[in-house]
């Protein structure tokens, strides 16, 4: 019976291992970028060996992580990794952490903005700065972690009101990006705790939305579909996203560019499993790819799997004869980027 037990065992972790090993993302020839709140690092005895996993699996240019709250134990982790380098700032509330491939990023600096004392009510966790160089291209990359909480409305009578204080930091960070990063590739990515489909007196990203000559949501419709496909499924919600500036548009139209929530728990046999040993949010990816922008023609008469389709604005499409770059949707959670004439 001992034996049997043990083969079972062996044979679990066999089975395991090598669905662990199908899981990735990023390509030798993408720009690779993710977020991920690995919460309160480490959440279990088990939690560094699998980020360990995961981060090689996944083999991003760059992680922007939250909640790392043993540096000690993640250095480690990153030491057993050679060709990934680590950046902390601050580690209260748990740390904003930077992890980068030092093979495909030239880093040229890395700091906090919003640091003294009047900007702590918008940002408990400091804004955190990577200015890097890839593939020849100079980008300017922007870590948060916002106020979590609140009751989803937005009293803008409140200093201290959750949603409040989200909506000061994202205005913060607009007048941060317009002055300073007027011209350069901005990712702006991070655990930003609240949701971009509230209507817009409630809606803390609204000057975002309103200005879409500069400022894309990518994640945009992830968040207006199947809450299976949203980075928060605990309390089923999309809180993490990556939103870029109109330099890097082009970039993000090319048609093997794409914004994924990246479902780890389904190559770890569970949700439970997943959230008990790593973190209670999914990664959410970006990928870039530079090759030439090609076209493609697609019929009308395609039978898409989503109802609704939203153009580069976020807006919804419902003629599908209207011309123009497009979304859709597909069942794994990946956004596919299509243009009709």
């Amino acid at each position: 019976m001992k034996r049997l037990i043990i083969i079972l065992l062996i044979s679990a972790n066999i089975s395991y291992s090598q669905t662990l090993n199908d899981l990735s993302f990023g390509t030798d020839s993408t720009f690779d970028v993710i977020s991920w709140n690995i919460e309160w690092f480490p959440n279990s005895n088990l939690t560094a060996d699998y980020v360990e996993i995961i981060l090689t699996q996944l083999n991003a240019d760059v992680y922007a992580l939250q909640e790392i709250d043993d540096t000690t134990l993640f250095k480690q982790v990153i030491s057993n990794l050679p060709q990934y380098e680590c950046y902390f700032k601050s580690s209260y509330y748990g740390g904003l952490t930077y992890v980068y491939n030092v093979n495909t990023v030239q880093v040229n600096s890395k700091y906090e903005i919003y640091s003294s004392q009047p900007f702590w009510n918008a940002f408990p966790r400091k804004p955190q700065v990577l200015d890097i160089n890839f593939n020849g291209d100079n980008y300017i990359i922007i870590n948060n972690h916002f106020k979590c909480c609140g009751d989803g409305y937005l009293d803008i009578n409140d200093s201290g009101d959750e949603e409040n204080r989200r909506m000061q930091a994202v205005s913060l960070l607009k007048d941060y990006i317009d002055n300073n990063f007027n011209s350069k590739k901005v990712i702006l990515l991070g655990d930003l705790n609240d949701i971009y489909t509230d209507q817009a007196s409630n809606n803390v990203f609204q000057a975002l939305l309103n200005d879409n000559n500069n400022y894309l949501l990518t994640d945009l419709d992830i968040a207006q579909s199947s809450n299976l496909n949203w980075s928060y499924p605990t309390w089923p919600s999309h809180l993490d996203h990556i939103i870029i500036t109109n330099e890097i548009f082009n970039d993000f139209q090319n048609n093997n560019s794409l914004i994924q929530v990246i479902k780890v728990d389904s190559f770890m046999n569970s949700w439970n499993n997943y959230e008990q040993n790593v973190t209670d949010h999914r990664p959410v990816g970006l990928r870039l790819n530079f090759s030439n922008l090609t076209p493609t023609h697609e019929s009308n008469n395609i039978n898409f799997k989503k109802k609704s389709k939203i153009d580069i604005m976020g807006r919804n499409i419902k003629n599908l004869n209207t011309s123009g770059l497009f979304f859709k949707i597909d069942e794994s959670g990946d956004i596919k980027k299509y243009i009709n004439y």
